[in-house]
């Protein structure tokens, strides 16, 4: 995919698929991107979320609407009834296909002691059907005298679709990120158990996936500690109007913006992304929080936002022990990294070569010279100190096969300065 009207005729304009695919151009349009389309599940329910509007316009002024940080707005001339006012915004949020979103009017429910309808209302609906459509930031904000409104946010989405069939379709693919709009247990689990099997040692296409989260800190925690996934790093951005598959696909096209596997992402701006009110955003403590169980925290500072530390949702070890060796994404990113590199200069310098003693020296010595060269980049490190470790062996089960032990000192990322000033 290239650009966003692609996508647009693909999947409908709309659609949560045509809203990743740009957003993430929007953030990287040098991105090698692929979109699967993914239908919605037959007993799948969309979010719905609705807007009352009371009283008279007794002045002029705007009604704004906000959805997914994109704003609707319609004028309001004095003597304005509501009715009239929610009938137009609904023709102006229909006029913007893009928006995840639809409008009609209809009767407010009828108060359960029964009796007629005290109105009507404006009811948004979700494009795709699924629990992703909850995650729909809406709001409104007023500026015509006379006039009071009552919101309720989207909910009510449930049944989002499976992920095993479209993940099917790209496994030989060798795609290195993957970004999913699902954020449940079930979708996280389904993800990185596809990432583990494209990752391992037979078919060694590394892969990380990518997923965003708009919720609670306690929320976003539950979520990181189910999946323990050392492949899979999830943003965390408290209050955003953006669902977590917008999110997803901004952080992903950030990560792929960064060609140095061992470089920390901090502080590396996300374009596109709302700027949440000041009382959204997490302190230290919360974002230390966030870190230590798993969770990518992103912070706004001044006018745009940013990452505070790419980290994986691998927490504990399968002994169940607290072990953050994998934390950030970083390290698995450059081990990747170095798996490819000395695979790459076996396959290059061995592709029709004879086992022997001689064969092996020579082995050890191209993936030496591979860590030598990475060790510039400074991907690894202390290769001189790590050398002896090096071994190439035949393989006593195989004896076609050459076993190889390559130590790789990664290199660390800079998170953290600590410091005592004292008083002379």
């Amino acid at each position: 995919m290239f650009s966003d009207e692609a996508a647009a005729s693909l999947f409908g304009r709309g659609s949560q698929a045509h809203r990743m695919e740009r957003a993430a151009i929007r953030v990287n349009d040098t991105l090698q991107l692929a979109v699967v389309g993914i239908p919605d599940s037959e007993a799948g329910v969309a979010a719905t979320g609705t807007l009352v509007l009371k009283g008279s316009a007794s002045g002029t002024g705007q009604v704004r609407l906000g959805v997914c940080g994109e704003t609707v707005a319609i004028a309001v001339a004095s003597g304005d009834s509501t009715g009239a006012l929610m009938v137009s915004l609904v023709e102006a949020i229909n006029t913007l296909d893009a928006l995840p979103v639809t409008a009609a009017m209809a009767d407010i429910p009828p108060p359960s002691s029964g009796g007629k309808s005290p109105g009507k209302q404006l009811v948004l609906t979700a494009r795709n059907k699924g629990a992703c459509g909850n995650q729909i930031g809406v709001a409104v904000t007023l500026s015509a005298p006379g006039i009071t409104a009552t919101l309720t946010p989207m909910r009510g989405g449930e049944g989002d679709h499976a992920l095993d069939a479209a993940l099917a379709a790209i496994f030989s693919a060798g795609h290195t990120l993957v970004m999913s709009p699902y954020a449940s247990k079930t979708a996280l689990t389904t993800l990185a158990t596809w990432l583990d099997k494209v990752s391992w040692p037979l078919e060694q296409r590394g892969a990380l996936g990518v997923v965003g989260w708009n919720g609670t800190l306690a929320g976003g925690t539950t979520l990181t500690t189910d999946v323990n996934a050392a492949r899979i790093t999830i943003g965390w951005y408290p209050g955003s109007m953006l669902p977590g598959g917008e999110l997803a696909a901004i952080y992903a096209a950030i990560i792929a913006s960064e060609s140095d596997p061992a470089r920390p992402l901090n502080t590396l701006a996300l374009p596109g992304a709302d700027i949440t009110p000041q009382d959204q955003w997490p302190g230290r403590s919360e974002q230390e929080n966030a870190l230590a169980n798993g969770l990518t925290p992103f912070e706004v500072n001044g006018s745009q936002v940013q990452i505070v530390r790419a980290v994986s949702t691998s927490v504990k070890n399968s002994m169940g022990v607290t072990d953050r060796s994998l934390m950030d994404i970083t390290i698995l990113r450059s081990l990747d990294y170095v798996r490819l590199a000395c695979r790459a200069r076996i396959t290059q310098r061995f592709p029709r070569e004879k086992l022997n003693a001689i064969r092996l020296q020579r082995i050890r010595s191209e993936l030496l010279d591979v860590l030598y060269a990475l060790e510039q980049l400074e991907i690894v490190e202390n290769v001189d100190a790590h050398k002896d470790q090096l071994k190439v062996t035949r393989s006593q089960q195989d004896d076609s096969r050459a076993d190889a032990i390559i130590p790789a000192a990664v290199v660390r990322g800079l998170h953290v300065f600590a410091a005592t000033i004292y008083l002379l």
